[in-house]
């Protein structure tokens, strides 16, 4: 895979992330006052760091297997078998009734998710641009 494709991939699998986050953002702010409800959060962006440097974190000195049962010291994760985890925080509680979700909390992660999404759309563009501009000058 090169580099263009690898970056329109992490670009798209990013906005695809964001559509989910503003989903589940959504859900919490509807259910900001049902008794005992816990919101929900997207948690992606760490698994996807941990598989890119595991990529280039090959060891000095690799153990060699006699066996394919015996673990190895070197195992890479494709950042494309990372897939976003929906969690749900039953950990706090801000509200009497149960609920820990805060109305204003979600509409700025909303806010967030939505510039987020925004920024990753304008570097796809600039990319497809970059390529564009390429072929118009050849």
């Amino acid at each position: 895979m090169n580099t263009f494709s690898k970056t329109i991939d992490l670009l798209s699998r990013s906005m695809d992330v964001q559509s989910m986050r503003l989903d589940v953002i959504a859900n919490n702010y509807a259910n900001a006052e049902v008794p005992n409800f816990k919101r929900s959060n997207i948690n992606f962006e760490s698994e996807l760091k941990k598989a890119l440097a595991s990529e280039n974190k090959k060891p000095s000195l690799e153990l060699a297997r006699s066996n394919p049962m015996h673990f190895s010291n070197y195992d890479p994760v494709d950042y494309r078998n990372v897939r976003p985890q929906r969690v749900i925080d039953y950990l706090t509680t801000s509200k009497d009734n149960g609920n820990n979700v805060d109305p204003e909390q979600e509409q700025m992660a909303a806010l967030k998710t939505q510039m987020l999404y925004n920024l990753f759309a304008d570097a796809a563009s600039f990319q497809f641009g970059q390529v564009n501009m390429v072929l118009q000058n050849s």
